[in-house]
Parts: C-alpha cells; structure tokens; sequence
C-alpha cells in the first residue's frame, strides 16, 4: 500500500479532507457557518480575484477620503489660528467657529462627490454580490461573466441603497457640521438649553447613519436575491432590519469591521485594515452578510413564498428521502403523461381488431399492358373478393381475447383520465399568491 502524502498546516487548511479515505458526504457543509468557512478556505482564489473587481470600483471613494483628509490637515496648517503670534499673521479679532466652518465648507464638497463615487462602486459591489451568491449556492461561476452579468441584474437595486445610504450620511453630516458651528458660537454657546438640543441633533445624525447602513445591507442582499421594484426593495429591507435587529447588528459589526478598522485604526491598524481590503476586505464583507441573509431569507421569508430553502447546504437527513419523493412523482409525472399520449393518438388499428394475415391464394387481378372492360371487371371483382374475406375473418375472431382485452384496458385508461381531468378541474383552486413582501428572482 503506498505511503500516505503528507501535508502542511497550511495545505491541509485549504484542501480539507477530499483526498483521505474516510471522505464522505457528511463532511459537506451542513450549516451557514461552515458553509462560510468552505467557502473561504476553498475558493480564496476566486475570492481574491472578486476583490480586485471591486476594489478597482471603490477606488473613487478611498480617494475621496484621502484627499478629504488630506484637505482638513492642510486647511489646519495654514488657518489663522496663530493670530497677532507673529509677523505676518492677519490679526482676527474672533476665531469663534472658524475651525468648524472650514470643516463645513471641506465637507460640503467632499461629502456631495461621494454620492456619485457611490454610485460609481455600486457597479463592482453588484457584480461582486452576484458573485459570491453564487458560491452561497454552490454554482458553478466564471468571475468575469459573472461580474458582468451581476451589473445587468443588480445595478438598480445596489445603486437605490448605496445613494439612500450616501445622501441619508451627507445630511447627517452637514447637520452636524452645522450643530458644531452653532454650539462655537457663543450666543449659542450661552444657551445651554439650545446647546443640548444641537447636541441631541447630532446624536441622531449618527443613528440615523447607523441605521441606514443596515438598511443598505439588506436592500443589497434582497436585491440581489429577489426581483423587486424600487419601492417594494425599501419597505422590505427596513422590514428585515427591524424583524432581526439583533442578529442585524452582529452580523453588520462582524462583516464590516475591516471597514471601520481602516477608518478609524490609526495609523498601523489603518495601515492593516487597508492591506485586508486590498486584499480579501470586501469579498469578505458580501460573503458574510449575504451568507447570513440566506439563513434569514430560508427562516422567515422562503417557507412562507413555497421556495426551496437551504440552497447551498448538504441536509444528511433528508436528501435520501427526497431524492426517493422527486424520483417517484417524476416516474408517475412521467407515467400519466405517457398515457394521456397514448389516448390522445387513438386505438392502434394494427392492436383493436383481428387483420387477416396473408397467406392465403387470393391476389389481387394483375392488368395486362393492354386491357379491356373484361379486365376492369376481373380487377374489381378479385379485390371484392379480398375485402369479403377480410371481412369474414375479422367476424370471426373479433371476439378474440387479445383484442377484446386489448379494447376493454384502453376505455379503462381513457376514462379514467377524463374522470381525473374532470376532477382535476373540479378541485383546482386559484395559484396562491406570494406575500406581498418579496418576488424571487
């Protein structure tokens, strides 16, 4: 027996077991969690590859925040904040709210040029989600065909939820921005009562964002995995972020923390959450929150719309009991319209009634090259006397059993399909008709 190949950490973390002797189909995904981890570990390639996609997509926005960032330092360097300090200063009387107004003017062009740049990412995160759908429901995919082929499907809909999503965060922060210059000046200021209420507006501004971005994940996985209108997308994503807001929030903090940690890590966590984006960072983020949108879908809106549910996952318990169910009503399917055919056509002529077999001496009468009426006559009386003949034998054995049998089955299948056609009809209700929450695609 030849030696077993042995294998690194590394190569028996990616290959798994498909080549050891105790395979079996049990160690097929049989959940959302290890269907996450096959995934990753089997089709990081394919992964990497879609990252690039998208990446190449968000590019406008990373610049945005670049040079948004960029322009706020540059704007602090060089503001008036060291009036009368030194020579060459301008000498400004009051600096109340200078600050904050620099960072409003900074952020009313930043913040508006990221609507379009949102617009311009929609196109790689539709291509990307229809992706890596795919792979959540283990079909076969090619990256480039199937990117193109995600913007044709989904691009409405991603686009509908990253500009709520972008213009819901510009008016939260011009809000905001606004609050901050109100609350430097000190008329304002002196006014604790308004003060707090500026402050309370700003808190809301940020749950206001906070909830958007749950709100944009769930329109981009229903529209996605679901045709919908643009209307029908928004009322059923704020009923998916309010019927499972916990489980919202775990997965929105768990699938989005590369995000945050590029953002907000400073400058060597930045650096990471860059690289992991670079990388794998938004592959990641649409694997994870389309994979616990298929567990939701499959929990709360499948079942009820008739839909198969657990697409993707190996159930051990049940798929040798309904591969025996599908094999037996596609026999019987299969078996009832063979036999509605079979009526249809009629009873077999050569089957129904006795023909006479040919082996008796009468011939029809052969006409010579040149005929008379004598010959005409003996033509017509030679097939007479065939037909008779025929006649006479089909009398004789039309009682035959195997005709008789024959004719008695086929009235009996006849029957009883116009009887279950009748009865069909009878007992034929209207189609249901699907919620009104969500139409598959």
């Amino acid at each position: 027996m030849a030696d077993k190949e042995k294998r690194g950490l590394i190569s028996r973390w990616l290959i798994g077991k498909e080549r050891s002797e105790d395979y079996a189909r049990s160690t097929l995904p049989t959940s959302r969690w290890s269907l996450f981890w096959d995934i990753l570990k089997g089709r990081f390639g394919k992964l990497v590859l879609v990252n690039l996609f998208m990446v190449a997509t968000i590019l406008p926005i990373a610049a945005l925040v670049f040079l948004r960032t960029f322009d706020l330092g540059v704007s602090g360097a060089t503001g008036p904040y060291g009036a009368g300090l030194g020579v060459g200063y301008p000498v400004l009387p009051d600096l109340s709210g200078y600050a904050e107004s620099a960072v409003f003017r900074s952020d009313l062009i930043w913040f508006a040029l990221m609507i379009p740049a949102a617009a311009i990412a929609a196109l790689g995160i539709s291509g990307g989600g229809y992706i890596i759908r795919n792979l959540i429901w283990t079909e076969g995919i090619f990256v480039a065909n199937d990117f193109l082929r995600g913007i044709k499907r989904n691009y409405l809909n991603v686009l509908e939820a990253v500009l709520i999503f972008t213009v819901v965060l510009f008016v939260a922060r011009m809000m905001g921005n606004l609050a901050d210059m109100l609350i430097a000046d000190p008329v304002f200021a002196s006014n604790g009562t308004l003060a707090g209420w500026l402050v309370a507006s700003k808190v809301v501004g940020y749950i206001l964002v906070s909830f958007a971005l749950l709100l944009m994940l769930w329109m981009i996985s229903l529209g996605i995995s679901y045709k919908q209108g643009p209307w029908a997308l928004f009322r059923n994503a704020v009923i998916m972020t309010i019927g499972t807001f916990p489980q919202t929030i775990f997965f929105a903090v768990l699938a989005t923390w590369p995000v945050f940690l590029a953002l907000f890590g400073g400058q060597i966590l930045g650096v990471i959450g860059i690289l992991i984006l670079l990388l794998i960072g938004v592959s990641y983020l649409l694997l994870v929150w389309l994979d616990y949108s298929q567990w939701a879908f499959d929990k709360f809106v499948n079942p009820n719309m008739g839909y198969a549910t657990g697409r993707g996952l190996y159930d051990k318990n049940a798929s040798h009991k309904k591969a025996e169910s599908s094999s037996t009503v596609s026999e019987s399917e299969a078996m009832r319209e063979y036999r509605r055919q079979i009526v249809a056509m009629g009873k077999s002529k050569l089957v129904c009634r006795p023909i006479k077999p040919i082996d008796d001496d009468l011939e029809v009468y052969q006409l010579p090259e040149s005929f008379s009426r004598d010959d005409l006559q003996r033509l017509k009386d030679s097939k007479t006397v065939i037909e008779e003949d025929t006649k006479a034998y089909e009398e004789e054995h039309r009682n035959d059993e195997r005709y008789v049998e024959y004719n008695r089955q086929f009235e009996e299948r006849e029957r009883a399909l116009q009887e279950e056609d009748i009865g069909g009809k009878k007992k034929k209700k209207k189609a249901p008709k699907p919620p009104k929450m969500l139409n598959k695609r």
